[in-house]
This record gives C-alpha cells, sequence and structure tokens, in this order.
C-alpha cells in the first residue's frame, strides 16, 4: 500500500493551512531517511518535479563522516549533486508531526538522468525488475524489533557528552515482556501512538507486540509487494524514533544493544505470486512447496554467506549471533522451526512463504531484500535443487551451515561473489564493500570498555 496522498488533495490541505511542511526524503546507505524539509508552496511550484542533494550521502559512514575510497564520489570529484526525483505515489501524511507530509525520492545521475546504481532503493528495483521479467511479483513483509528506554535522547546525549559513554539504560519493562499483555499496556503511550500514526501514514500497520527480553517491542506491518514493503520499513523506524523521541523516550534498532540481551531481528518474509496466484504453492506437494520456491530457497542457502553482510552490515550486527537467544547460527531450512536461518511457514497454504531469519534489525532494508531476491532468482535460473530439510536443535548441528563470524568475513565473501557481481555490478559491489572495510576498521582502531576493565590492571 503506497502512500495516501495524491498531489491534488495536498494542494486542498496546503490551501485549508491544514498542511505546511513537505518532508522530501531518500534512503542512505544505513536505511535511515536524508533529505530536505520543503514550505509546502514550494514543495507544489516545483520540487515535486525535482530537487538535489549532494552525492556524498551514499557515500558517509554513520556518523556522516567522508569516507574517502569511494569511486562515486570524493574531494577531488567536488563532491556534485544528485537529482532527488519524488516517486509521488509514496506520497503521505505524517500525522505525529504536526502540519506535514513525506515523499520519498529515487536518485538520479545530474546529468544523465539515470538512477544511481549503488542507491538502495535502485539496487532493489532491479531485482524486483528481474523478477518480473520471469513473470513473478516479489512479495514481501518484515518483522522489526527494537529495545524502548525510560531514558530520553536528551538525558543519553548529555551523559555522553560528560562521560563519554552511554550509560544506565533502562528499559521500559522490568523483565521478558515476551507476549505479555500487562506489561505492554505500560507501553501504550508509546505504542499505541506508533501503530495509530503509520495507520493514518497509509502503513498497514497490523500488529506490535512485547518480544523477547525486557523492553524489546515488535512491529509488524502487513506483507505487500517488495519496493513497497522496504518504503514502510524505512518509515516506520523514522515514525519510531520520532514519537519515542516525542515521547520522551528513546529506542535502539542495534542488533545486539547488550552482550546480556536478546539481540533484535529483521525476519524477512518472502514468496513469488504469478497473475495473482502464488507460485510458491503447490499442493501435490509434501510440504505444499512448489518447485519454484525449492529453486529459491536453494538459491539463498547456496549464497547466504556472498549475502550476510547486507543482512548484518556492522561489526555489532554479529553479536546477536548467539546460540540459545533465538538468533540463527545456521543457515539452513526447516518448516516453523525458529533455530533455523530459513524458516518455511504456512506449510500446506496459500500463504506458504520463506522467512529469513538471518537478518538484524540494523539492516537496510533494501539492500538486505534486493540480496534475498538475487540469491533466490539465481537458484530459480539455475534451477538448484533444495537440500534436504534439517529437523530438531540447529544449534546443536554439528556439521551445517554456518553463517560468517564476523563482518570482516562476511565482506570478503560479498566481493568475491560472483553472483553479487552479476546481479547488482561490480561497482555497486565495491562501493558497500568498502563500507563494509570502513566500518571493520573503525571498530578495530577504538578502545573499548571491555578492553579497558579486562586488561588495564592485569595485563
Amino acid at each position: 500500500m503506497p502512500g495516501n496522498l495524491t498531489l491534488d488533495a495536498l494542494k486542498t490541505a496546503a490551501t485549508k493551512g491544514e498542511i505546511d511542511t513537505v518532508l522530501v526524503a531518500a534512503v542512505d546507505m544505513q536505511g535511515r531517511l536524508v533529505g530536505k524539509r520543503f514550505h509546502v508552496q514550494n514543495f507544489l511550484d516545483s520540487a515535486w518535479q525535482e530537487t538535489h542533494c549532494c552525492n556524498y550521502l551514499i557515500a558517509t559512514d554513520i556518523e556522516m563522516n567522508t569516507v574517502q575510497g569511494y569511486k562515486s564520489t570524493s574531494w577531488q570529484a567536488g563532491y556534485g549533486d544528485y537529482v532527488m526525483k519524488a516517486d509521488m505515489a509514496t506520497l503521505r501524511v505524517v500525522p505525529w508531526l504536526e502540519g506535514t507530509a513525506l515523499v520519498l525520492c529515487d536518485l538520479l545521475d545530474h546529468h544523465s538522468h539515470k538512477p544511481v546504481p549503488h542507491s538502495p532503493r535502485a539496487v532493489l528495483q532491479r531485482q524486483i525488475a528481474r523478477a518480473k521479467a520471469l513473470r513473478f511479483d516479489a512479495m514481501m513483509a518484515t518483522e522489526l524489533e527494537f529495545y524502548l528506554f525510560e531514558n530520553s535522547y536528551n538525558s543519553l546525549r548529555d551523559g555522553f557528552q560528560k562521560t563519554g559513554q552511554i550509560r544506565d539504560l533502562q528499559p521500559i519493562s522490568p523483565h521478558n515482556e515476551d507476549y505479555q499483555l500487562f506489561q505492554t499496556t505500560k507501553e501504550e503511550a508509546v505504542m499505541r501512538a506508533l501503530r495509530n500514526g503509520l495507520y493514518a501514514a497509509g502503513i498497514p500497520v497490523e500488529c506490535s507486540k512485547g518480544e523477547a527480553d525486557a523492553g524489546q517491542e515488535e512491529i509488524n506491518i502487513r506483507y505487500s509487494d517488495a519496493l513497497d514493503t522496504a518504503d514502510n520499513h524505512v518509515i516506520t523506524k523514522q515514525a519510531t524514533k520520532e514519537i519515542a523521541w516525542a515521547k520522551g523516550h528513546s529506542v535502539t534498532f542495534m542488533a545486539k544493544y547488550d552482550h546480556n540481551r536478546a539481540g533484535s531481528s529483521s525476519h524477512v518474509h518472502q514468496s513469488f505470486w504469478t497473475d495473482g496466484k502464488p507460485a510458491f504453492q503447490d499442493s501435490s506437494d509434501e510440504h505444499g512447496m512448489s518447485t519454484v520456491m525449492k529453486h529459491f530457497l536453494a538459491g539463498q542457502l547456496e549464497h547466504i554467506g556472498d549475502i550476510t553482510a547486507f543482512l548484518a552490515p556492522y561489526v555489532n550486527s554479529y553479536k546477536r549471533f548467539t546460540v540459545g537467544m533465538f538468533a540463527p547460527t545456521k543457515a539452513v531450512w526447516s518448516r516453523d522451526n525458529r533455530t533455523a536461518g530459513f524458516r518455511v511457514c504456512g506449510e500446506g497454504t496459500k500463504a506458504v512463504r520463506v522467512e529469513c531469519r538471518i537478518g538484524g534489525a540494523d539492516l537496510n532494508p533494501y539492500m538486505a531484500m534486493a540480496a534475498l531476491l538475487a540469491a533466490g532468482l539465481d537458484g530459480i535460473e539455475r534451477k538448484l535443487p533444495l537440500e534436504p530439510e534439517l529437523t530438531g536443535d540447529m544449534y546443536q548441528a554439528a556439521n551445517a551451515r554456518s553463517l560468517p563470524a564476523t563482518l570482516d568475513e562476511a565482506a570478503g565473501r560479498m566481493h568475491k561473489s560472483t553472483m553479487l557481481r552479476a546481479a547488482f555490478g561490480d561497482d555497486v559491489i565495491n562501493h558497500y564493500h568498502h563500507a563494509a572495510m570502513w566500518e571493520v576498521a573503525e571498530h578495530n582502531r577504538v578502545v573499548t570498555d571491555f578492553e579497558l576493565s579486562r586488561l588495564m590492571e592485569r595485563a
């Protein structure tokens, strides 16, 4: 379900004084919204057709540092412009911000007006088109988890400025709240505002729930086409942060904010449809899985090491892969088994689908979904046979395929992947590999609290 506001409706709302600001947003490498706030009249006069942004927005790290070494832009090249071309199908009201609308943009080359190849939305659009050429509509959904804290962002910032550390994080609940309705009642000031805000923004929110640790939440948006799902995902993250901030709270989408706590995931549900019918369903099959579905899953299993860097993009991401905390450690498939990296859900129904449980809440949904599609489509094109299902506790499956243990390892697999280079192009893979290696280098150079407390006296 795309946006809920037309250009004519925006003109009417502007005339009535109901909307005075339009957020014109693109998506950066980290999956965040970046852009400008336009006065609504200027947007209606010209910016809805196009505006511009610095091309460094897809060549910085998470702290907006201008990382050198990218082919696409640099100080030497002068950091020129990209065109921000509004996708007017995504225009929507933003109920949690007064008098505000939002539109998502595609990034285009300033001279040729062609899509910027390494922009996340363009990467996903190419894989969607690839599936469409095979007569498949890619349908997806993400389950997004995060932690909600009593602390405000301002108090955490003030503490960091004084000590250089973020300390005394207080989850909004004192205990595991998985499915607990009484505990989540206490959190409704934020979560009710989030559900209702998203729904009023045209995002078909299904539900929220308490997750598997103190203060951990999950928000679920209805299954949709892949691009709409990625768009909904990034807007949902933005809304969660903004609503929590407005209520005096804070949230984190880190994959693992505390080694004693459960990690936060973004499971990705996937299926293909053709002419309105489920291409993954075969009622005559033992598990209700079509040949297409089996090839698709086989491709993802074969290439999981190559695409893990897009599912787990930071050094911290790999600390989530912990035995016994519902994050997978083995890239195998199983039916309705939460210890497997790939879970087949909806067995025997038209909703049969592949749930990839490997991604963390820190992933960029466009890049993660594009990588999953690329791997699955390769399996279909090559007609890869599906390996036997594994059952039982996958944590104890000694000979099963393991996930990469570090970002360094995963980035190396990505860089060498002939499948990804064929699907995304050399420049895109080199770009994201450079970003991953910068994250590794930044982590390696910093002394952590753990090192200091462990080694200062004892070493």
